[in-house]
């Protein structure tokens, strides 16, 4: 069994910043490109930010220059810093992490992110 265990959500006002973090545990091959995706409500799934392995990031349009992911390999965990919040970034938080092989992804359970105007 694998988990993924997301903590540091919150509600914070406009301009605020709130830093995430996912620790994964458990009988997983191998911990390959960890990321972040959230869900708005009404709104689909999204993704904010990924990192490989060996420290490659992408991050959608609406946050770059905002937000900056991060891991550390030897805690199997991935960080998610957000700085200048805006109201369109509340949603639910959720880690993913592959395993290495193809379309082997693990999810994590949520956190709420709340940014008040």
């Amino acid at each position: 069994q694998v988990n993924l265990v997301e903590s540091g959500g919150g509600l914070v006002q406009a301009g605020g910043s709130l830093g995430l973090s996912c620790v994964v545990s458990g009988r997983i091959r191998r911990v390959n490109a960890m990321g972040w995706y959230r869900q708005g409500s009404g709104k689909q799934r999204e993704l904010v930010a990924t990192i490989t392995s060996t420290g490659s990031t992408n991050y959608a349009d609406s946050v770059k220059g905002r937000f900056t992911i991060s891991r550390d390999n030897g805690q199997n965990t991935v960080y998610l810093q957000m700085n200048s919040l805006k109201p369109e970034d509340t949603g639910v938080y959720y880690c993913t992490v592959n395993s290495g092989l193809p379309g082997q992804y693990y999810w994590g359970q949520g956190t709420q992110v709340t940014v008040s105007s």
